[in-house]
């Protein structure tokens, strides 16, 4: 399958470029130059396989033209060490835990799938000696899935960058306590400044004349796409409960860079019988206002209690425009939105909390309560419940006004020492540090 741009000057690239490049060379996205349709008898019988069966059917869809299969069945695997279960909340209600990986959030599938799959590509190529250097900007589990799905793998070095003071501790000690092939860089900014930092590498000449540079957000399509495999898995659960409840299910997705919604829509263009999506936003509802006007207008984004959809400027919208041709019906026919403040946010918490007995983290808060709010009759609401309330702490205890208990997992990565490097805002600073950072070969490494 050929990869092309979203700005539409480079096309015709092999998987294995756009998965190593990250970025087109004309700033653009890489997107499928098609997407396959899963075959109707797959969707019979998707109540009766494992999630790893229906994810690699997904996966063969997707990547099956460029990667072997028995090493594709091997990525998927390794991948999905972990349940990803539907968890009945209220009537027609689910939140879909993505919670249960290494790292307690919904990017350790995307993670652990990309790291395998970059090291594959990495092995096949003639300069497999030169170190490949994944820039990664994130407000908060981005980081710690993208740190611990690349840890210790050969070949790679990972520069993660994060905002200061803008990720919760107990996220922020999952990506600077790791050492080995990590490093972190404090960035004096917002999510958007990282994300710019890393875009800007990607187009310069001389950086990428002495580096080999890749991204690990969700601009990547090997970070992106394998996202849609929980999407199967959600719809197979709520068939085995409710052949009816499943053809009547509208996704609702905490929406911060938009890669997460976008794998979605992949699913359902892939066959998958989702009826319609809802995009939920804190304050930060760039998205929102588009669906209002049909312009998107990006703006600095604010801070909120859900951190991670701090974004104001999300990547992945030139995505979902060109699924959709740029059609703002269309887009709208589709997708709806909504948004939250960090008070109503908080009152959700509480009030599930209290009449439920469920325990949500801010940004599932957001799904949750754009579902209660939404939902039309017949429908069965699914939201994503995109990290361990835990990674939370201070911000779930203070609005519950309890303590909550902490995974073993989490406890774990907090026993590590915080290494981390300061950084500007600058790129020049950005690309001073990048040219000055050694670059061993994987063999000087061992």
């Amino acid at each position: 399958m050929k990869y092309y741009s979203t700005n539409k000057q480079v096309s015709g690239v092999s998987l294995e470029d756009a998965v190593i490049k990250g970025l087109a060379e004309d700033k653009g996205l890489f997107m499928p130059d098609h997407i396959l349709e899963i075959p109707s008898l797959f969707y019979e019988n998707i109540d009766k396989m494992t999630f790893e069966e229906m994810a690699y059917t997904a996966a063969f869809m997707l990547f099956g033209e460029d990667v072997h299969a028995n090493m594709l069945k091997m990525i998927v695997h390794d991948t999905l060490n972990f349940d990803v279960p539907l968890v009945k909340v209220e009537e027609n209600i689910y939140s879909l835990e993505l919670f249960h990986g290494p790292t307690l959030a919904f990017k350790d599938v995307g993670g652990r799938f990309m790291s395998r799959m970059l090291a594959y590509f990495i092995q096949r190529q003639e300069d497999n000696n030169k170190l490949v250097n994944v820039l990664v900007a994130t407000s908060g589990d981005t980081g710690s899935a993208v740190a611990n799905g690349f840890l210790g793998v050969e070949g790679i070095h990972v520069y993660v960058l994060y905002p200061k003071g803008l990720v919760s501790p107990i996220q922020e000690c999952q990506f600077t306590t790791l050492g080995q092939n990590i490093t972190a860089l404090e960035v004096d900014g917002t999510f958007d400044d990282c994300q710019a930092l890393v875009k800007s590498a990607f187009m310069d000449e001389e950086l990428n004349l002495k580096m080999k540079l890749t991204s690990a957000n969700s601009i990547n399509v090997a970070r992106f796409l394998p996202q849609a495999f929980y999407y199967f898995y959600a719809y197979a659960q709520l068939k085995q409960i409710s052949e009816a409840a499943a053809n009547n299910m509208v996704v609702c997705v905490p929406s911060g860079n938009f890669g997460n919604i976008t794998a979605g829509l992949f699913a359902k263009r892939m066959g998958l019988p989702i009826k319609r999506f809802i995009a939920a936003n804190n304050k930060n509802d760039i998205f929102l206002q588009y669906l209002k006007t049909g312009e998107y207008k990006p703006r600095p984004s604010v801070s909120t209690i859900a951190n991670a959809m701090d974004v104001g400027d999300p990547s992945n919208f030139a995505r979902v425009l060109d699924l959709y041709n740029g059609s703002h019906e269309a887009i709208s026919a589709e997708i709806s939105g909504v948004s939250y403040s960090d008070e109503q946010i908080a009152e959700t918490l509480k009030t599930c909390k209290k009449e439920t007995g469920y325990l949500l983290d801010p940004h599932g808060a957001c799904g949750y309560q754009a579902l209660k709010d939404g939902l039309k009759d017949g429908e069965v609401g699914v939201f994503l419940e995109t990290a361990h309330p835990a990674k939370f702490l201070e911000t779930v205890e203070s609005i519950l006004g309890e303590k909550i208990e902490i995974p073993e997992k989490l406890q774990e990565f907090m026993k590590g020492e915080k290494k981390s490097e300061s950084m500007s805002k600058s790129f020049e600073d950005f690309k001073a540090y990048l040219l000055t950072s050694p670059q061993p070969s994987p063999k000087e490494r061992e």
